[in-house]
């Protein structure tokens, strides 16, 4: 059964899990997949994890192509899947070119379709003039499509998103744009929005024209590294350790049945986000083991940034003085739908209010989320594995095998990180 389940999870991956698909489409994705391995960064010290898992989807690749029923378009798929795979596996060997080579394969491959396709249409009959395509109808045709598998809250976003897209590019046809369209795109959004948003809107842009390309709605896109490299990183800052203890001697003496006092203190304690803990519940503070837990799901209409998300995070009694019998006692007498029973808003608006007459003062770039960033700092200056901190936060590797097999760290070994390495003490 765990084979079988390990065997779908592949043919999901690699998009084998539709009949349908047309040898174009999973060509393109296969195109994504191998760019993706190329710019995704690997630490020194994960390269054996990370062939161990390359290898183990080759293997799979390899069992479905000697017992799946597949297609032409699938069994094509399948080869040059394995293929990817085997020259990903170079590539942490410091040897890149086996993707390179396969990227630009495809690339020949679509260009000759795309010419084949326009040399039968001549032949049959004469140019007709085409409508443009504005990006504005390319962006509502893929939320009309995506729609169903994203969630209300993130379609919202991308929404906006796109509509800041659309407005700038206008009636830019996308079917005959340029790269210099693209970079003067780039520039004006650049004019009142730092680089980090920039790029935020640019991934957007690439994701539907890529989309667009894909569904031969445009002949090409123009994205390649066009998003900004120097200044894109992110300027919220940690908390100090001494702000943290500030913080979190503030909260402390707030009463115990102070919303305010246990939405801070979890921020604190366990770096999760303000959407993961305002959404709670009583079912999702519970104990896996020996070890009290915050358990973040998406369990009845609650909404995750990423599939990532889904973890267990523990719960660490006394970590800057946190009573974790208070706490529970606390959840035990919560009466609303959530354990703090506040909104997503008033819990940002009055936290972040909190923060700046603390400690931040006004500095922008230190704000609530500022948390997650401080316990990083703190786990990473510790030595903590990444691997480690990321199943604590809920973050993505960034890399596709890895994110397919999920980090799969124990609850307990986190549970004695944190207890390792957060401070008991609120002075000193």
């Amino acid at each position: 059964m765990k084979a079988s389940r390990l065997l779908q999870s592949t043919l999901r991956t690699f998009h084998l899990d539709n009949p349908d698909a047309t040898w174009e489409e999973l060509r393109a994705h296969l195109r994504d997949i191998a760019e993706d391995i190329l710019a995704s960064p690997t630490e020194w010290d994960r390269l054996d994890t990370m062939g161990l898992a390359y290898s183990d989807l080759n293997d799979d690749l390899g069992m479905i192509a000697s017992t799946a029923r597949l297609t032409v378009p699938q069994a094509k798929a399948v080869t040059m899947a394995r293929q990817v795979m085997a020259a990903a596996e170079r590539r942490l060997q410091g040897d890149p070119r086996a993707l390179v080579d396969i990227i630009e394969r495809i690339d020949q491959e679509a260009s000759s379709d795309r010419e084949r396709a326009s040399s039968v249409s001549l032949s049959v009959s004469p140019p007709k003039a085409l409508p443009p395509v504005r990006f504005e109808s390319l962006a509502d045709s893929y939320r009309n499509e995506h729609r169903a598998n994203v969630k209300e809250s993130s379609m919202k976003e991308i929404g906006y998103c796109h509509g800041t897209l659309s407005d700038a590019l206008g009636d830019l046809d996308m079917r005959t744009h340029t790269r210099q369209d693209l970079i003067a795109l780039r520039d004006t959004l650049s004019e009142s929005r730092r680089p980090l948003s920039v790029n935020n809107l640019l991934t957007k842009l690439s994701t539907v024209l890529s989309w667009a390309v894909s569904n031969d709605l445009i002949p090409k896109a123009y994205t390649h590294n066009l998003k900004y490299k120097k200044g894109a990183e992110s300027t919220r800052k940690a908390f100090t350790q001494q702000q943290i203890k500030t913080l979190m001697a503030y909260a402390s003496g707030l009463p115990a049945d102070s919303w305010q006092r246990w939405a801070l203190t979890l921020g604190i304690i366990t770096g999760a986000r303000l959407n993961e803990y305002v959404q709670l519940t009583k079912e999702d503070i519970r104990k896996e083991g020996d070890v009290w837990v915050i358990d973040i799901n998406d369990n009845n209409g609650k909404e995750l940034k990423t599939a990532q998300s889904k973890r267990l995070v523990p719960l660490t009694d006394g970590a800057y003085g946190f009573d974790l019998g208070a706490f529970l006692r606390f959840v035990e007498n919560s009466k609303g739908n959530t354990v703090l029973g506040v909104s997503y808003r008033l819990v940002g608006r009055e936290l972040n209010l909190a923060l700046r007459e603390l400690v931040s003062g006004d500095d922008a770039d230190l704000t609530l989320h500022s948390l997650r960033h401080s316990i990083t700092s703190l786990l990473q200056a510790e030595g903590v594995p990444v691997a480690y901190v990321q199943a604590i936060l809920g973050q993505s590797s960034g890399t596709l095998a890895y994110d397919t097999y999920g980090s799969g760290v124990p609850v307990d070994k986190l549970a004695t990180i944190l207890k390792e390495q957060l401070p008991k003490k609120l002075h000193g």
